[in-house]
């Protein structure tokens, strides 16, 4: 096996290790990002339901109130009205999620599937729990979840959810007496929670990920063709060169012309030293002639 062969796969074995090593930190940093990004699109997701609920709440219910006394409008519920802004918004995300789930809702279309009562069960049995992230595997791929528990913190709240009789007529004509009342102060009666898909940003790192080891590929390739045309003028030629002027020596042709010697490395030396022992090695064979 030649000097060049040994160098490629020295070079080669050096590159794949290299390679690998690069792309297992590279594909964990390019997850994290991507998991950082859409952990920022879920958070944004609840800041705007959490400022829908605050405006229902300050704005929209002391309006309404007058008008509720004949009517039921569930416009003056932050819950309700978080959810429908999203519902608007959802028609430009669709695969974009934001629900209030809860255990025992007023909305049965509220109630909370089982895996979102697993979250809630999390915050109910752990009062200090404020957030939950998680991960789902769906149909459509995989999902992050963003969870913050619903805690009765406002005993004006429970005028609406204690008992049936309690509760304006409006409402319970509305709901029916069934759904959301036995609900106490400071309890966790359901979660916010917001999906995001991790599909796009998963897919955003594999092609970042081709790139990033399409481009060292491309480096490498550059550098060990650069190498070799370096190895074979540097090293691989002139030792070639001695290599056939040894050879012709050892056969006793002494007018064999001496090795060229260029530069002043090693190589050069070695050429040098050659060269000074072949006349040193000629002129000995011309004394023993004479």
């Amino acid at each position: 096996m030649g000097l060049k062969a040994k160098f490629n796969i020295v070079m080669a074995v050096a590159f794949l290790v290299g390679l690998g090593l690069a792309a297992f930190l590279a594909n964990q940093a390019l997850r994290d990002s991507g998991r950082q990004q859409v952990l920022r699109d879920a958070s944004m997701i609840m800041a705007q339901a959490q400022a829908v609920r605050g405006y229902t709440a300050t704005e929209v219910e002391p309006l309404l109130r007058e008008q509720m006394k004949a009517r039921f409008l569930p416009h003056s519920v932050p819950s309700w009205s978080a959810q429908t802004v999203w519902r608007s918004m959802q028609k430009q995300f669709p695969d974009y999620a934001y629900k209030e789930a809860a255990l025992n809702p007023t909305n049965p279309a509220d109630r909370a599937v089982d895996w979102e009562a697993d979250i809630i069960e999390r915050f109910r049995n752990d009062p200090k729990l404020t957030e939950v992230v998680t991960t789902r595997d769906t149909p459509t791929g995989q999902v992050l979840v963003l969870a913050k528990p619903l805690r009765i913190t406002n005993p004006a709240c429970l005028i609406c959810h204690t008992t049936a009789k309690e509760a304006p007529q409006t409402m319970v004509d509305l709901y029916g007496p069934n759904n959301g009342f036995g609900w106490k102060l400071n309890e966790t009666i359901g979660a916010q929670v917001a999906s995001v898909p991790m599909a796009v940003v998963d897919k955003q790192a594999d092609r970042m990920l081709m790139l990033y080891v399409g481009a060292l590929a491309a480096v490498f390739a550059v550098v060990i063709a650069l190498l070799n045309v370096m190895l074979h003028y540097i090293v691989v030629k002139p030792v070639r060169q001695m290599s056939a002027a040894a050879n012709d020596v050892s056969l006793g042709n002494m007018d064999a012309p001496e090795v060229e010697v260029t530069g002043r490395d090693e190589i050069a030396s070695l050429a040098e030293s050659f060269n000074r022992m072949r006349r040193s090695l000629a002129n000995a064979m011309k004394m023993l002639g004479s």
